[in-house]
């Protein structure tokens, strides 16, 4: 990917021009490319809203799709949106600042979720449950009122196994996100373009980029999230088996109902000797 002054976004500019960059970036790309691709998201001439929280995820996905579509690989309209909770000392300004600095379309939509989260959880109750559903409803509205079909959303391959571990230990069930979803009401798709990115490509790419991260403090502040334990789990397998988050989510893509226990998904009665 040569990039000059004429034929470049201005979320590349300034891009490191090091060879280890142009490696990860063109990983990336290619990793969301084959995501959107696989999963079936791209519906020529939709619009999608593109959701930033100003994490290092949200900042990738939204340089990456702008890249697909800069060259011509991706036929949709994009829609930049964060959805500022009212969480005190919240950067306001950074978002809008970098997105019209970016010329990159967008919509800021404040809505004080924060202070329904502290109400309603008790005490060193986790938020992340109610603070999620309360953010998509809005997500929801937003998308059906800016006449978009689907709701973009920048997690990313370690958080699909984090949650996929999160079900099994804590839930009694194999699932996880998945990379393309239709929302209850049948009226907007959600789509997770990063499903095959590993969370370390992100960090080093908006780090790379000095993008401006603007970090949870609702949510991070908490001790002890299941989300959090998971982590640890996985950080310490792949610390003495490297590769061994890949292999796992490769084994996510690569399910044998008759090999599980699931009578719903395998019909084990009708077995019969020939």
């Amino acid at each position: 990917m040569l990039d000059s002054n004429d034929d470049i976004h201005p979320l590349f500019s300034g891009a490191p021009k090091t060879t280890e960059f142009r490696k990860l970036r063109k990983r990336i790309v290619r990793s969301v490319r084959e995501a959107i691709e696989h999963y079936g998201m791209i519906e020529r001439d939709a619009r999608w809203l593109v959701c930033l929280s100003g994490g290092k995820d949200s900042y990738t996905l939204l340089a990456v799709l702008y890249e697909l579509k800069w060259r011509g690989l991706l036929p949709v309209d994009l829609l930049a949106c964060n959805l500022d909770q009212g969480q005190p000392g919240f950067p306001g300004k950074v978002l809008p600042a970098f997105l019209q600095k970016m010329q990159v379309p967008h919509r800021i939509e404040y809505q004080d979720t924060y202070s329904i989260v502290m109400d309603k959880i008790p005490q060193g109750r986790t938020f992340c449950a109610l603070c999620s559903r309360l953010r998509r409803g809005h997500l929801y509205r937003i998308a059906r009122e800016e006449g978009c079909s689907a709701v973009v959303l920048g997690h990313h391959r370690d958080d699909i196994l984090e949650t996929f571990f999160m079900n099994l230990f804590h839930g009694g069930r194999l699932s996880t996100m998945p990379p393309k979803l239709v929302n209850e009401e049948g009226d907007l798709f959600l789509y997770r373009p990063l499903a095959h990115v590993a969370e370390i490509d992100c960090e080093k790419f908006a780090q790379a980029m000095e993008y401006p991260i603007i970090p949870c403090d609702l949510c991070g502040s908490q001790d002890g999230l299941q989300r959090q334990q998971v982590k640890a789990i996985l950080d310490a397998w792949e610390k003495n088996s490297p590769g061994r988050r890949q292999v796992m989510f490769r084994a996510l893509t690569n399910a044998r109902p008759s090999h599980l226990l699931d009578p719903k998904l395998f019909d084990f009665a009708a077995l019969s000797l020939k």
